[in-house]
């Protein structure tokens, strides 16, 4: 049975508009004008539990105010949204009981307590019982490497510390199903893989849905076994990582590692679409030729020093379906 459905579900935002300069602002008092923006165009999907789910589309696209919807904190102009058999607006105090949600540029710590007396404050507000909660913290401490940090005001942390702490706090009344809306944006690199094995072993280990929202595309390659991609408030794709791939193009990359410089390479069924000295990049169909060919030929006729296939970044997939929906 899903976990997450959602059908049709809408959401429309008024904006008010005004003339730039002090006339502008005057007029705009009297004579008030609004536009309408689709934040969410009748959009469906459903998750089972124990997916991890990419949730990715460029700002604006609706992925915030589809998590809020989720969450209960926003209500939609029409459609169908259930979260483990509720639906969220209605029964908020129940629903957050069993959901996690981490919002990468905000914290849901006070900023001028140490950190272990918001997770002391969160356990009044969730009603957990001492035994679940000393259980639970002392465990997420340990997992996440806290005990340095739980004396210190929120405000001191880094921003590292401070994500790595919300995590921890999204936790500690043992959701079942986790939100995260771009949990890694700013982090250096050793506490993006501190977050990414996290965000991982909750969802192999511990079996929690997740739904990751973030732009930055190593973490849905690294975390995510389906991905879903939204665009202008509509559904533009949703299915493995491979199965977007093969939607846009079938087309991967044949990198070169010469042993020199030399002023071409030829080939009827490669495509050059870049050089950095030695080395090249090879553009090819595998419909066309398969790899293991197109390597004999090349290393029959040059002289390589190394070489690797790969599929092309998942950037550029992401981007050409944007441009195919605005077309």
């Amino acid at each position: 049975m899903p976990q997450i459905v959602v059908e049709d579900l809408v959401k429309t935002y008024r904006i008010a508009e005004r003339q730039p300069g002090l006339w502008g602002a005057f007029r705009s008092v009297l004579y008030r004008k609004y536009r309408e923006l689709k934040a969410l165009d009748h959009i469906s999907f459903t998750l089972e539990p124990g997916e991890l789910v990419g949730y990715i589309g460029p700002n604006g696209a609706g992925k915030s105010t589809t998590v809020k919807l989720l969450a209960g904190i926003m209500v939609p102009d029409s459609g169908r949204c259930e979260v483990l058999g509720r639906t969220p607006w209605k029964t908020r105090v129940d629903h957050v009981r069993e959901i996690g949600v981490v919002f990468g540029q905000r914290t849901q710590l006070w900023w001028d307590l140490p950190v272990i007396e918001s997770f002391d404050l969160l356990r009044d507000i969730y009603k957990i019982s001492a035994t679940d909660y000393i259980r639970q913290r002392d465990h997420l401490i340990d997992i996440l490497d806290l005990t340095s940090l739980l004396d210190i005001p929120v405000r001191q942390l880094s921003l590292g510390q401070r994500m790595r702490c919300d995590l921890a706090a999204s936790l500690l009344h043992d959701p079942s199903l986790l939100f995260l809306d771009e949990p890694t944006i700013g982090l250096d690199a050793v506490s993006k893989l501190a977050v990414r094995d996290f965000i991982k072993s909750l969802n192999q280990e511990q079996k929690k849905t997740v739904i990751l929202t973030t732009h930055d595309m190593d973490d849905i390659e690294a975390l995510c076994t389906r991905v879903i991609v939204i665009g202008e408030g509509k559904i533009l794709s949703d299915g493995s990582l491979n199965d977007l791939r093969r939607q846009v193009s079938s087309e991967r990359l044949l990198i070169l590692d010469l042993v020199e410089d030399l002023a071409d390479i030829c080939d009827p069924d490669a495509e050059i679409i870049r050089r950095e000295a030695q080395r090249i990049y090879l553009r090819f169909d595998p419909k066309k030729i398969s790899a293991a060919t197109l390597i004999s030929r090349i290393t029959a006729q040059y002289p390589v020093r190394d070489l690797f296939v790969e599929n092309p970044p998942i950037e550029e997939i992401i981007a050409h379906l944007y441009k195919e929906d605005q077309k």
